[in-house]
């Protein structure tokens, strides 16, 4: 897989944007992180050579001058919002950020409830964290915020906010996802701070847009299509235009926002203070990703396939109610502005192939014919299809790993008798309507073999590197497969065609 982007040389110059950020305010900067901390996997897929926890290794390289405290709205939590690298409720991915943190070498030990309004769920979430030994705060939701701002910046705006102690010059602001009130967080800590006499400052890193790649880059592109349920749309920034006579992008609720949170920022720091020297929402960031493109064509033409990933999950999304027709409007605009279709993303045509062959020579099972593709890191493509024994997931990661190892295409992985035995255990005892395994029941079968088949042992060692693979399969994936596929990391789209072994 090519490189196109410089992990090594972005660390070096984005740790030295935040710490000149620093010393412009003397005591303490809050530093609000948009995306992921771990897991960023859509950096990942758009800088081809982004590793997944870059953002933790810049965190580390400040040393002892941090400290993290991490977001969630209450709201989030009480109405079970879903974060989708993980399918995960926001409770159990704040469990589970905390825990990859601190496995990473980064404690968090302040947990932050956003729009806090005594909501049962977040209640219980409190008392669940407190009892782990975390310090939780609550804030109460502020009434016209942010547009009242004589409200806002006063005892009973952010004054009525809890303030939280903190004693590293550095505090990062971290959450589960948008709206978990790290903006507000910020600024309700500095007008605290301001009344204490402590001179604190804000800054915001957010990778995406990255400000000084032109606004119809596909890296920027591709950061439309990633928040196209949210409706972001990448801007040039006025502010910045005017005032620097520069060309800088970001995205429209900052720009749209930015008056107001001049105008806020402006009424809670001193006049010394370095926020009021921020003249655009492209003054306030400390992004330097743009700089560490080291290879520009490869960027664009993963942005590019990123583009085509999320059109596909938005189709798929639609189908099963969680998103709307907007949604997938935007997504197929987005993808005609770079003059992109679905066929463009290689494994798309080769699993529809597969499915066509499948129908073709009578294979398949009870009926149905499914195809899957995936491209392996050095651009080979693998397909399978679904047959009585296992689903088309099971059968190209099967074909994919024996492809990596150099495994004959003839060599049974799995033991007979234990696909055997699922079968009986699936259709006989459990009644199941699909007695072939299912992507993650292949994985233990997978496991249960290696011990007796050497060229198993060989084969699974391979998993690891269908990780960042990008797979395209025809028919909708059952749980089972999604699990699979979640623990394998692998880029997936769906022609979410509907069968009715999906409960299998």
């Amino acid at each position: 897989m090519k490189t196109g982007f410089s992990t090594k040389k972005y660390l070096e110059v984005q740790t030295k944007e935040i710490k000149d950020r620093v010393a412009k305010f003397g005591e303490k900067l809050y530093l609000e992180f948009g995306g992921k901390l771990c897991h960023d996997f859509h950096a990942v897929r758009v800088l081809p050579g982004y590793e997944p926890d870059t953002k933790i290794e810049v965190l580390k390289a400040l040393g002892d001058k941090i400290e993290l405290i991490y977001c969630v709205s209450a709201q989030d939590i009480q109405k079970g919002r879903i974060r989708h690298d993980f399918g995960l409720a926001y409770d159990k991915q704040v469990m589970k950020d905390l825990k990859d943190l601190k496995e990473r070498g980064l404690n968090i030990s302040i947990i932050n409830i956003a729009l806090f309004s005594g909501e049962e769920a977040a209640v219980r979430f409190k008392r669940k964290l407190e009892n782990f030994g975390y310090k939780v705060f609550t804030q109460p939701v502020i009434e016209g915020y942010p547009n009242d701002i004589k409200k806002v910046v006063s005892d009973e705006g952010y004054g009525g906010q809890t303030y939280i102690p903190t004693s590293k010059p550095i505090v990062i602001i971290t959450g589960a996802g948008g709206g978990s009130g790290k903006m507000a967080l910020c600024l309700s800590q500095m007008y605290h701070d301001t009344k204490k006499g402590i001179n604190s400052g804000y800054a915001k890193f957010e990778t995406f847009p990255i400000w000084n790649l032109e606004i119809d880059h596909p890296i920027n592109v591709a950061y439309e299509a990633a928040t196209a349920d949210l409706g972001d749309v990448n801007m040039v920034d006025p502010f910045h235009l005017k005032q620097y006579k520069k060309t800088s992008i970001n995205y429209n609720r900052d720009i749209e926002n930015f008056d107001i949170m001049k105008n806020i920022m402006d009424g809670i720091v001193s006049k010394d203070n370095h926020v009021r020297n921020y003249n655009s929402p492209t003054d306030m960031g400390v992004n330097m990703a743009g700089f560490a493109i080291i290879d520009d064509k490869v960027c664009r033409e993963a942005a590019k396939q990123e583009i085509i990933r999320r059109y596909f999950r938005y189709k798929k999304e639609l189908l099963l109610g969680t998103e709307k027709p907007e949604t997938v409007e935007r997504a197929e605009n987005l993808m005609q502005k770079l003059h992109l279709k679905e066929e463009d993303r290689k494994v798309v045509p080769a699993a529809r192939n597969a499915e066509k062959e499948a129908e073709k020579a009578g294979k398949g099972n009870k009926g149905i014919f499914c195809g899957a593709a995936i491209q392996l890191p050095d651009g080979t493509i693998v397909a399978g299809k679904n047959s009585p024994l296992l689903h088309a997931e099971s059968s190209v990661v099967i074909n994919a790993i024996k492809t990596l190892a150099g495994v004959d295409d003839g060599v049974d992985l799995i033991l007979p008798e234990i696909i055997k035995n699922v079968n009986i255990l699936k259709g006989d005892i459990l009644k199941g309507t699909s007695e072939s395994l299912n992507l993650d029941e292949t994985l233990i079968a997978l496991a249960v073999s290696a011990k007796y088949n050497k060229e198993t042992k060989k084969c699974i060692k391979m998993l690891g590197k269908l990780n960042n693979c990008d797979m395209h399969v025809t028919y909708l994936p059952s749980e089972g497969d999604e699990a699979g596929l979640i623990k394998l990391r692998m880029n997936v789209t769906t022609d979410a065609k509907l069968t009715f072994r999906n409960t299998g």
